[in-house]
């Protein structure tokens, strides 16, 4: 599927910019995967597939406890859409296939 595969990702967040990577599979509509700032992976969960579209929540530690949900459309190479920060709203993400 065309999520399918490891991102290099870039978010534009209140505390500025932030990488981190994504590891994603889809089998049918289920999507799987990890996010990891470099240390441990998080698992993702309430993992979704359709087409080039995909969405996700996953829950973070650093810079301090939040859930975040992903959603997401693929380009090719490209990975475009926004994660909603908790409280802090939303904030765009970008990432290209590693």
């Amino acid at each position: 599927m065309a999520v399918d595969g490891n991102w290099n990702c870039k978010m534009d967040t209140p505390l500025g910019e932030r990488t981190m990577m994504l590891t994603l599979s889809a089998n049918g509509s289920e999507l799987t995967g990890t996010v990891s700032d470099g240390s441990a992976g998080t698992p993702i969960t309430d993992g979704r597939a359709d087409g080039d579209s995909a969405s996700w929540k996953a829950s973070i530690n650093k810079p301090f406890p939040m859930a975040l949900e992903f959603a997401v459309t693929v380009n090719g190479n490209e990975l475009t859409g926004s994660v909603k920060l908790g409280a802090f709203g939303n904030a765009p993400i970008r990432g290209t296939r590693a």
